[in-house]
């Protein structure tokens, strides 16, 4: 038929064939056009949607804006398939919030080119600047990227917060547990919502008092200081009094040995805090354990012979000899400026030949130096007590100096005698008052959310105030670093680290009774402030603040002063990082000079809302500060949880 129709010469049917061909061959162009275009374009999409989700991972990566506009476009580019990229144009637009969350979007362009289409417009007469005009069409792609938190609870455990709260009848710490509980099952009932991201929300716990407990079963982790390499590890001790020939110490290597063969089969070993612990006996209990009877003569004739007298048992005590007492978790503050940031432990060991770096960077276990006094009798040495705040030893010395007998080593290795008199104060951990850290723990699995609720319940109030401290192992517990690796890289988007400090006091460190050692202070993180840092005049509180702290005034108004200038620098350090800043003040008066400066502290330490304006200049974002009093505690709590929960609905 169709060759039929092509060799007909018929002048009627010619011409009105070729009327009738102008519709059908444009039928045809169209319809071609048309199906290709539409391949064009789905090919477009379906390069759009796997570029997108292809940039997200990337977004997740931490990768710089730049090289994620790059690694879209290539990525687009080499899905189209068939599709010129020429033809194309990509437009992408990351998420403004640089910490966490936020919505990926990406739009394509394509400018599709008719092959048949300006062929046949020619024919219709259709103007030659109309009939090559490419069809352009456009897509667009929304991807909600991931958002997860991490959320440190740096909680004030000191002695005040067993105080009964203003205006509401309750203990201070009863109102916080149950405010802090109520915050995680919030965060933790929303993120349970979230199927395709693991540990959307996870809740570390730091309990501060005058100490942080980093818990005992991190004694041998590698960035605790076990060798004594650390600058501090020994600046309270005078291992040079270990001078018996058989057993003495010897220095090698920026490490203290056991020498000599009076130790026996600890000949060789490293004396450090971590081995006074384990050196440090008493008799636990005796038993008496009898081997006869002998006569005893209890009256006398004048000629030396025995007038009267009587069979006793014979025998000896079979003694019970135990360590005195084991390191509890609590760590000394580190020196400046490791002390306000969340550097890690540069660690390895000179015994096995491993590379370490800077040794101030470990973290040292708190040791409680024996202060001035005897605890008890010994044949030949008269008791004394110099009533010194933590006097729980003998001083194995008769020297008049307080601080000779308070650094004498030798009286460590006495076993102390069974039933002798209580210790006065608390021994190698006074100032370790709180419980264990708890790590990052995902809040969205039943274990996870109990373990964080009964950490919070084992919280009890005990000793003085140290919120930078507390404040820098906050920021330890949520980083990617060591001393705890649970916190997502500092480089990955759609994570947020935050830290919420309450404190119901202002920083303080303590001045002694009576101070006979001329210690300055009692012992706390950042061990006695009379004693100068690496044989410096500069105790290690004083180092890194301004000229307004003076380097020689230990008062307890100074050493307020110096906390409270560690406390803005830990926070600006931590706010350059990206870590979100959230500060609460409990029950604090502004009539008070000392509480007026914790309050000015903790306002300056706190982030920038992203979300909400400050109520009084609507032209600046409201302060991440908190001002509570205890009637009100639970409604600030829930005025963070809806902060909080603004990081993951907000892009």
């Amino acid at each position: 038929m169709i060759l039929d129709f092509l060799r007909d010469r018929g002048g009627n049917y010619a011409m009105l064939t070729g009327i009738a061909m102008l519709p059908i061959m444009g039928s045809v162009a169209i319809a071609i056009d048309f199906s290709e275009m539409n391949r064009q374009k789905q090919a477009t999409v379906n390069a759009l949607d796997a570029a997108g989700l292809a940039t997200a991972r990337q977004v997740a990566s931490g990768a710089s804006d730049e090289a994620l506009i790059t690694y879209a476009n290539e990525f687009f580019k080499a899905n189209l398939g068939s599709v010129d990229p020429a033809d194309t144009e990509l437009t992408v637009l990351l998420p403004n919030n640089q910490h966490g969350g936020g919505t990926l979007k990406m739009s394509a362009v394509l400018n599709y080119k008719p092959y048949f289409l300006p062929s046949f417009l020619g024919l219709m007469g259709t103007p030659a600047d109309q009939r090559n005009r490419e069809i352009s069409f456009s897509a667009d792609s929304e991807i909600r990227l991931k958002n997860t938190l991490e959320v440190a609870l740096v909680l004030d455990n000191s002695t005040s917060m067993n105080d009964y709260g203003a205006g509401s009848g309750q203990r201070r710490m009863t109102l916080l547990k149950s405010a802090a509980k109520q915050l995680v099952d919030t965060l933790a009932l929303q993120a349970a919502q979230i199927k395709q991201v693991a540990k959307p929300v996870q809740f570390s716990l730091v309990p501060f008092a005058a100490s942080v407990n980093v818990g005992p079963e991190n004694a041998g982790a590698d960035w605790m200081d076990i060798e004594g390499l650390s600058p501090l590890h020994h600046e309270n001790f005078d291992w040079t009094k270990l001078d018996d020939p058989t057993r003495y110490a010897e220095k090698s290597g920026g490490i203290w040995y056991k020498r000599g063969s009076g130790w026996a089969a600890e000949e060789n070993g490293i004396l450090s805090r971590f081995s006074l612990y384990q050196d440090m006996k008493y008799v636990s209990d005796r038993e008496w354990v009898a081997t006869g009877q002998e006569w005893v003569c209890t009256k006398y004739y004048r000629n030396g012979t025995c007038e009267k007298g009587r069979w006793r048992e014979t025998g000896y005590y079979d003694e019970t000899i135990s360590a005195y007492a084991s390191w509890q978790g609590c760590v000394e503050a580190r020196p400046y400026p490791y002390n306000i940031d969340d550097t890690p432990a540069q660690g390895g060991t000179a015994n096995t030949g491993i590379g370490f770096g800077d040794p101030a960077t470990m973290f040292v276990p708190m040791f409680a130096p024996d202060e001035p006094g005897d605890r008890w009798d010994v044949e030949g040495q008269t008791k004394d007590n110099y009533s010194a705040s933590n006097n729980w030893w003998n001083d194995g010395t008769e020297s008049t100096s307080g601080s000779s007998r308070q650094r004498n080593m030798k009286k460590y290795f006495d076993v102390r005698p069974y039933g002798a008199t209580a210790s006065q104060g608390s021994g190698p951990n006074y100032s370790c008052t709180t419980t264990p850290i708890t790590p990052l723990t995902d809040v969205t699995t039943p274990e996870g959310l109990e373990a964080i609720k009964t950490a919070i319940d084992k919280m009890a109030s005990n000793g003085y105030t140290n919120v930078p401290e507390g404040t820098a192992w906050g920021w330890r517990t949520i980083s990617s670093t060591p001393p705890f690796t649970g916190g997502r890289p500092e480089t990955e988007k759609g994570n947020d680290k935050v830290i919420i400090v309450l404190t119901d006091g202002a920083n303080t460190y303590s001045k002694p009774g009576n101070d006979p050692a001329d210690n300055k202070s009692t012992y706390a993180a950042y061990g006695y402030t009379g004693q100068g840092h690496n044989g410096t005049g500069t105790t290690r509180m004083f180092m890194g603040t301004s000229g307004a702290i003076g380097k020689y005034d230990y008062s307890g108004t100074n050493y307020t002063n110096a906390l409270n200038e560690h406390m803005t620098a830990l926070c600006d350090k931590a706010k350059a990082a990206n870590v979100l800043m959230l500060t609460v003040s409990l029950d604090l008066s502004e009539t008070k000079a000392d509480e007026k400066a914790a309050m000015a502290a903790l306002r300056k330490c706190a982030s920038d809302s992203r979300f909400r304006k400050d109520s009084t200049d609507p032209g600046k974002p409201a302060k991440l500060y908190f001002n509570a009093t205890s009637s009100n505690l639970d409604q600030k709590f829930k005025e963070i949880a809806d902060e909080l929960s603004n990081l993951r609905i907000v892009g």
